[in-house]
């Protein structure tokens, strides 16, 4: 891990409590993920959820998988992030 890395793995370990570790479970987890697969879909939902420690209700993840599923919506981290505010 580069520093770069380690500052920014501090940083959500400090202000979101969020352990690295999970962080790479995940990423590795979505490599080479179907996401046209509702259960793959929805556990990596769930896994994000529970990393950013934000109550996902049923209604919600529905919507966040239904958009992946049928690609009403581009896949990256950043949108990802934004079904995850509030």
């Amino acid at each position: 891990m580069n520093g770069f890395e380690k500052n920014i793995f501090d940083h959500l370990k400090k202000k979101a409590n969020i352990n690295p570790d999970d962080v790479y479970k995940v990423a590795e987890s979505v490599q080479h993920a179907d996401f046209s697969d509702e259960q793959t879909v929805r556990r990596l939902v769930k896994q994000l959820a529970k990393i950013a420690n934000k109550p996902v209700s049923k209604q919600k993840e529905d919507k966040i998988v239904d958009a992946i599923v049928k690609q009403n919506m581009p896949l990256d981290m950043n949108t990802l992030g934004k079904f995850f505010k509030g």
